[in-house]
């Protein structure tokens, strides 16, 4: 008796595909790296300088910061940098009351108005040339002055530049309402909250179309 064997070929050996998808934790890995390159980016715009004018109010007793940038290309860091401050009385007396030639200092005879009271507020690339007034008082009223001289050496070429920031500071007993900053401030929390309500339903949404992924990968294997 004869008995034919079934070819190799005959019989439907064929596995079905296995269809693997990224696990949610891979996605929420991606997801966290999205949000630390975002970080890292916002922390590199953050170094670039802007120029931006100074407060001009101040309060009697706190601390006020007068704002003097001066912003350097990067060729421009080797310069050497000299800064005076002066201030002009509103009875248009104008005298040198702090000074930056290689560190900061107080100039030899300055009023007895400004002795202890001024402090450097400045960066270390000198971009930023700011100092503080420590205990404001009334008589602060008037004109300051940032001068802010630059020396560049290329080889035997040698130049200079020269900026001024004027700011007329007046100061007040008690802070005036800024409705304009008010309002700022309110649209800058509207904002978080929107952004954060749209990144939590962004992941909601994620996460149903990956586990709806899986359930039809898993059908589809059977």
């Amino acid at each position: 008796m004869y008995i034919k064997r079934p070819s190799c070929g005959s019989l439907n050996l064929r596995r079905r595909p296995v269809i693997t998808t990224p696990s949610m934790a891979t996605h929420m890995r991606l997801v966290l790296h999205l949000l630390l390159l975002c970080l890292f980016a916002v922390q590199e715009v953050r170094l670039v300088c802007v120029e931006v004018q100074s407060n001009s109010e101040a309060i009697v007793g706190h601390v006020m910061k007068l704002t003097c940038i001066y912003c350097m290309k990067r060729e421009e860091i080797s310069a050497k940098t000299k800064v005076e401050w002066s201030y002009i009385s509103p009875d248009k007396e104008q005298m040198l009351i702090y000074l930056y030639d290689r560190q900061p200092q107080e100039p030899e005879g300055v009023e007895v108005q400004w002795k202890g009271r001024l402090t450097w507020n400045g960066s270390k690339d000198l971009q930023d040339l700011s100092i503080s007034i420590k205990n404001v008082t009334l008589n602060d009223t008037g004109r300051y002055v940032c001068k802010v001289s630059r020396f560049f050496e290329f080889d035997s070429f040698k130049h200079s530049a020269t900026k001024e920031t004027i700011i007329d500071l007046e100061v007040k007993k008690e802070a005036s309402q800024d409705t304009a900053a008010l309002y700022s401030e309110i649209m800058m929390y509207v904002l978080l909250v929107f952004l954060t309500f749209w990144l939590l339903v962004e992941m909601i949404y994620c996460y149903r179309k990956i586990s709806r992924s899986d359930e039809l990968a898993q059908d589809s294997a059977y």
